[in-house]
């Protein structure tokens, strides 16, 4: 074994299967449950709490107990940080030296495109993720604490926060957090946790050593500037769609409704906890929520899907071809050519993970309508964890294909072709060729 040699992603790959095999032993024992859990629902429950998903087959809150929610935090942590980012901690707090081959490691982890300036972006991280989720926790027991008594609030607030910030959508609650529709300090300390963790730490980085707008970089202004227009657009047509419906905004009052179309166009982005059921909304709302589903939120994030400047950049690419130019520019800044083809290639790569899955799950899942498990599957892929309540129907088969497609959506589907597929220098060049294309 001395002599195999991995390659990051294959390195990464392997990491985290480890990481969910531990998991799911640990989930396997005994006090670690209130009732006896199969190896398929322990494995589909580290695997979704690993990849930060969300998605269960058994109710958290009543089938595990203390111990077992503790376990299931605990893989939230580390795979929203990342695997990598924990073993550089250990690295700098026992004075070890961290070499290439480690910061080789951490670069194909967190997305970046150099290996300068992974470790300091590691040890912001860190400090991002404990001031956060601490805040949060405060907030949260001081709203908690009267309701519950202090002891059960504040771990039910270091539980939500931890799952919020590492966009999980764990919740320990069965009805996640629809109790709270109308409280603006939940919606707003939840939403600002998974806003927080999945908007990058790459961007959260440059906002910290960049004090002006203009200074930002390129990836910074267009994750902000993104973000905030499609959390815009998102909220006004859930707000439409949802506003006479009597199962999910109709009975609300005017801030609820608010509220409650603000969490809900926002929670798609990978966060998966939810304050409307789900599976009442109008088919266009859960139209549209696929779409941010698979968009997801931004690189070096906790969050997933394709993300969001992917998604923008392709769209870009179509505006410059309607155009009739041949560069791509945003925000006066022209973008590589080679961007757009690795953009194309994790958006294509996507959709045939997803439409391979949904092919399945149509030959399996035959006692469920289409809808539901169109929704699972984008759900699974952007680690979002919102349901149409289909989970813990699955077959085993489509329990494990829900389980491969968290995973693919976490580590990234280029991530895992790239540890599969051996990659080669092109030493010949060929004529050019035309091609009809449209």
């Amino acid at each position: 074994m001395s002599n195999v040699k991995l390659s990051p992603p294959q390195f990464l790959v392997v990491v985290f299967m480890v990481f969910i095999f531990l998991g799911t032993l640990l989930l396997k024992i005994p006090f670690a449950s209130n009732e006896p859990i199969s190896w398929l629902d322990a494995l589909f429950t580290s695997t979704s709490a690993m990849t930060v998903t969300g998605l269960i087959t058994v109710d958290t809150g009543s089938a595990y107990t203390v111990f077992g929610e503790c376990v299931i935090m605990l893989l939230i942590q580390v795979g929203g940080l990342g695997i990598m980012s924990f073993a550089i901690l250990i690295f700098m707090m026992i004075g070890k030296k961290i070499g290439m081959k480690q910061r080789m490691y951490v670069q194909q982890a967190l997305n970046q495109t150099t290996i300068g300036g992974v470790i300091l972006l590691v040890k912001r991280l860190f400090i991002y993720s404990i001031i956060s989720e601490s805040i949060a926790v405060i907030f949260l027991t001081i709203r908690w604490a009267p309701e519950m008594g202090f002891g059960q609030g504040l771990y039910a607030s270091v539980f939500h926060a931890i799952s919020a910030f590492n966009n999980a959508g764990f919740s320990i609650w069965s009805d996640s957090l629809m109790g709270y529709v109308g409280d603006p300090v939940i919606n707003i300390i939840i939403t600002f946790l998974f806003i927080t963790g999945g908007i990058g730490f790459t961007v959260l980085s440059d906002l910290w050593a960049e004090k002006e707008f203009r200074n930002l970089s390129l990836h910074t202004k267009l994750m902000l500037i993104g973000s905030l227009v499609i959390n815009v657009i998102a909220f006004l047509f859930i707000f439409i769609f949802e506003y006479n419906n009597p199962a999910t905004l109709g009975p609300l009052s005017s801030g609820e409704k608010i509220l409650a179309s603000y969490f809900q166009a926002v929670t798609p982005r990978t966060a998966g906890f939810n304050t409307l059921d789900i599976g009442s909304m109008e088919d266009s709302s859960i139209i549209l929520i696929l779409l941010l589903m698979f968009v997801g939120g931004g690189s070096a994030s906790t969050a997933g899907g394709i993300k969001l400047t992917t998604f923008l950049i392709i769209c870009f690419a179509v505006f410059t071809f309607l155009k009739g130019k041949y560069e791509i520019v945003i925000l006066r800044r022209t973008i590589d050519p080679h961007l757009l083809l690795k953009a194309l290639a994790i958006a294509t790569i996507g959709l045939a993970f997803v439409f391979t899955a949904l092919l399945v799950l149509s030959v399996t899942e035959r006692h469920t309508s289409m809808l539901p498990l169109i929704f699972e599957v984008f759900s699974a892929f952007g680690t979002v964890g919102l349901s149409m309540g289909v989970t813990g129907e699955l077959t085993a088969i489509g329990k494990v294909i829900i389980i491969l497609i968290m995973f693919i959506g976490k580590l990234g589907p280029l991530t895992l072709a790239f540890s599969l597929a051996k990659q080669s220098s092109e030493k010949i060049r060929y004529p050019r060729g035309d091609v009809l294309a449209g």
